[in-house]
């Protein structure tokens, strides 16, 4: 799993931002935890999470339902909060990562290793810059392309509003424990660490360990265990079959957190016209696995 990949020149800003974030986490030995430090840790964590699966993958990338203008900057604001770039430049490589998917011309195919799946070509200086060409439908929006040119600014202010938050309940609640500092550690770099991880296990790990219900031309592969870590991102083989549609989780019984948030959303007209697999799909599901049990 190790490659010349692993050897490419580097974008030294993103890679100084990258590593210092991570390095950042083990100020915790210094700072402590207190449970509503935990507990921000992990709201963030969903919240932004949810942010990049339902948002920056089911909407911009792939435009799966609908929503309106408001919710759409919403959905990149908090999206652009994870530091993994603006909407443009993530959803025109993912839309260039299944137009290759798993061959050379994939922006972070296995066969480069399981580093270079994983981190790699996000530090790289191959993918700097968006693809204008591949997201034009959403490039349309002025907001849009502001986000996404001022993708720094969203983490920039989640971090002091973490600080200050800390600030806050430390003045007025002290019996809780907490501090600015302990609240900037845990809500902002250790939730941003385990995110940046989240996210990047479903280029990397999903092609690699898991299930396969659908012989796609890729190696993409379903795992219930990466599903509960990226909110229902796991179902990758189920995704790469049909990516059109909202849900990754096919049946019942696939755990799949983005879709839920999603389907309650949709109560409220807020996202609406969420598309599901056709009945083909689960026509060819079970083709699949008839033929599969007859063969042994």
């Amino acid at each position: 799993m190790v490659s010349s990949e692993m050897f490419k020149p580097v974008n030294m800003f993103k890679q100084l931002v990258f590593w210092a974030v991570h390095l950042a986490c083990f100020s915790v030995i210094w700072v402590g935890v207190s449970w509503v430090a935990a507990i921000v840790c992990l709201v963030l964590y969903v919240l932004r999470m949810f942010a990049i699966t339902g948002g920056y993958h089911r909407y911009f990338s792939h435009r799966t339902y609908q929503t309106s203008r408001v919710f759409q900057f919403m959905l990149a604001f908090v999206g652009a909060s994870s530091a993994q770039k603006g909407p443009l430049w993530w959803a025109s490589h993912h839309r260039h990562h299944h137009r290759y998917s798993d061959t050379e011309d994939d922006v972070h195919p296995p066969s480069k290793g399981l580093w270079w799946a994983h981190i790699g070509w996000v530090l790289s200086t191959d993918f700097v810059d968006s693809r204008p060409d591949l997201v034009k439908d959403i490039s349309q929006y002025p907001e849009i392309r502001w986000v996404d040119r001022n993708h720094l600014l969203p983490p920039m202010l989640l971090a002091v509003f973490v600080y200050f938050l800390g600030v806050f309940l430390a003045w007025q609640f002290p019996s809780l424990g907490t501090s600015g500092i302990q609240m900037l550690v845990w809500g902002f770099f250790v939730s941003t660490t385990l995110l940046y991880h989240g996210t990047f296990v479903i280029n990397s790990l999903t092609h690699y360990i898991g299930t396969r219900r659908f012989n796609t031309s890729d190696n993409s592969r379903n795992h219930w265990l990466l599903a509960l870590i990226t909110l229902g991102e796991g179902w990758h083989n189920n995704h790469h079959r049909y990516p059109g549609s909202e849900r990754q989780g096919f049946y019942w019984w696939e755990i799949d957190i983005s879709h839920y948030f999603l389907k309650v959303l949709s109560w409220f007209g807020i996202v609406w016209d969420l598309r599901e697999p056709p009945e083909r799909i689960y026509a060819e599901a079970l083709e699949t696995k008839t033929q599969r049990l007859a063969e042994g």
